[in-house]
């Protein structure tokens, strides 16, 4: 291929190099070291995962056939996720196409057996390629990575790294000029592991897909459009998501749950579900990573895992209304609609309307499991990653998250609300201990508090704490009065708990890191010309630079012009 590599620039991350033109031709940025470093973390934990569910369901079955002289079929994917499926309770079927098999026949012992085949990644919106090489040199056991773009210029700059990558890049990358949501649609269940990582909403590209993911398979996917997600436009959020986002302090980890029920949403329609492994928001995006299987029966559980959300629009109580609840008699269970109103018309602690959103994702965002062994693996490989020191603090603070308590408080809103000063969060956590719940931080945000205290149990802490820290009178229609008013039920206790410090607190371990440099966040879409507008995006050494080069260009352009007129007048 000839080029003149003097017009690039070679940017190396991890194992991966690639040659960026001077010009914003092909979308690149560095700020998404973070999302790539934990994709390659996730998806090497979910190699070691799927080979040990493979080997379990291999010896489970010699155990069973071990006295039975019947001829076996050899197990396909289709095979091993179903029989997943029946052993976390789920006794249907999927009455799909048989999917494709990711098997080879080998013969172990006169008996026929499958041999797992290293997974097939699909990068759907490739860009320059920087994620799909990354993955093929840097994570052991991986099969084909396919890259898609459906912009040629994306292509030519994928296909020219992948040979400046050599052998190994070009033995297992292949890169396609495609519409990703057509090509997922034909090619439905053929990838182990499927990527999104678009620039701004990946709706899209939801319904194609959960299609083409195996039965047990992964889904990865990146939002950055994080004002539609957290309220900024409720109306634009519902049409893309299907869910009305409210304005709190908790509307980043709201748009997780945004995401993920929307993603449920979309496999539900194939009898399909998710289980989700690790839901993160980073900089100015969210990451969700889930598993994809199929079963009828498992799907009617997806009403006991949304809920609606009711804030109030005067303090910080905020209660979720699940949409379904089961009843069980015998061995039969009922599947029937969530009991409803779970708040009256006006909020009980201050007086004032609800606010609805929703429906939200309400059950665990998180597996520890899998954070645990993601969170080892990046610390015994940490020169692996040079996104380490972010990455290693998001994932410490996300093993200390309560699992099962959907948003979180703020300490500091709460205070607002009451115009008093702040207990420090240590002396929070310990009363909220001392009162018999739990609390923890959450990855989200460092003053956000996750609890399973009821909102009347919080206010009931705070009136106490007021007690003893008083405040100045307020008019008496605020809701820090109407709040004040009411005599606390509890009698909190601020006695320092053990407790209340997590593990990562008191060894005193990094959990919230600054941003490694300026303009760290989002940049200009792939094709558009930077301008001096874009400074606070890019910076404005950057900027100078670009408008200098493209000054330079128009000159010479010019003089070139000038000279062909010159020539032509003499001649």
């Amino acid at each position: 291929m000839s080029m003149d590599l003097n017009d690039y620039t070679i940017i190396k991350e991890g194992e991966a190099e690639i040659l960026m033109h001077a010009k914003n031709e092909v979308f690149f940025n560095k700020t998404q070291v973070n999302n790539r470093d934990m994709s390659i973390a996730v998806l090497r934990t979910f190699i070691s995962k799927r080979k040990q569910e493979h080997e379990a369901l291999l010896s489970k079955r010699n155990k069973k056939n071990g006295s039975s002289s019947d001829v076996e079929d050899k197990p396909n994917d289709c095979d091993i996720n179903i029989e997943k499926s029946n052993e976390q309770g789920l006794e249907e079927k999927p009455n799909e196409d048989p999917c494709t098999a990711s098997e080879e026949p080998v013969k172990t012992e006169g008996k026929v057996w499958g041999k797992l085949k290293p997974p097939r990644v699909l990068e759907a919106l490739s860009a320059s390629g920087l994620r799909a090489l990354r993955y093929a040199r840097e994570v052991e056991g991986i099969g084909q990575v396919v890259a898609l773009d459906n912009d040629k210029g994306a292509v030519e700059a994928c296909q020219r790294n992948i040979k400046f990558n050599g052998s190994v890049a070009c033995s297992k990358v292949e890169s396609h000029l495609a519409d990703a949501r057509v090509y997922m649609l034909t090619h439905p269940k053929e990838f182990d592991v499927v990527d999104l990582d678009p620039y701004g909403s990946p709706s899209v590209f939801l319904d194609s897909a959960v299609q083409s993911v195996v039965d047990g398979g992964m889904l990865m996917c990146t939002a950055t459009d994080m004002a539609v997600l957290c309220g900024g436009n409720g109306e634009v959020c519902y049409s893309k998501y299907g869910s009305y986002p409210l304005r709190g302090k908790y509307c980043h980890e709201m748009a997780l749950r945004i995401l993920l029920a929307c993603i449920e949403s979309h496999a539900n329609r194939y009898k399909r579900y998710i289980v989700p492994v690790l839901s993160v928001q980073m900089d100015f995006y969210v990451r969700i990573f889930v598993r994809v299987y199929t079963s009828a029966s498992a799907m009617k559980n997806t009403p006991l895992k949304l809920s609606y959300v009711y804030q109030c629009i005067g303090c910080d109580s905020f209660h979720l209304q699940p949409i379904g609840r089961t009843v069980s008699k015998n061995t039969s269970v009922r599947y029937l609609p969530g009991f409803a109103p779970v708040v009256p018309q006006e909020c009980s602690d201050c007086g004032k309307k609800f606010n609805m959103g929703g429906p939200i994702w309400s059950a665990p965002i998180h597996d520890q499991d899998w954070v645990a062994r993601i969170l080892a693996d990046v610390k015994s490989m940490k020169n692996c990653y040079p996104a380490y020191e972010r990455i290693s603090a998001v994932l410490t603070t996300i093993s200390e998250e309560l699992p099962d308590v959907p948003l979180f408080l703020s300490l500091h809103n709460l205070c607002a609300t009451l115009k008093c000063t702040s207990p420090s969060a240590v002396i929070f956590r310990s009363a909220v201990i001392n009162a018999g719940y739990q609390i923890s931080g959450t990855h989200v945000n460092p003053l956000g508090l996750k609890s399973d205290a009821p909102m009347d149990v919080i206010w009931d802490i705070m009136r106490c704490w007021v007690k003893n820290h008083p405040v100045k009178a307020q008019l008496a229609d605020q809701p820090g009065s109407v709040i004040l008013a009411k005599e606390p039920v509890l009698q909190a206790n601020f006695a320092r708990a053990v407790a209340s410090l997590s593990k990562a607190q008191a060894k005193k371990v990094a959990r919230f890191l600054p941003n490694p440099e300026r303009h760290w966040g989002p940049k200009l879409r792939a094709g558009r010309q930077i301008t001096s507008k874009h400074i606070s995006l890019l910076g404005e050494e950057a900027v100078n630079g670009c408008l200098n080069d493209q000054d330079s260009e128009r000159d010479a352009k010019r003089q070139k012009i000038e000279k062909s007129n010159d020539a032509i007048a003499e001649s």
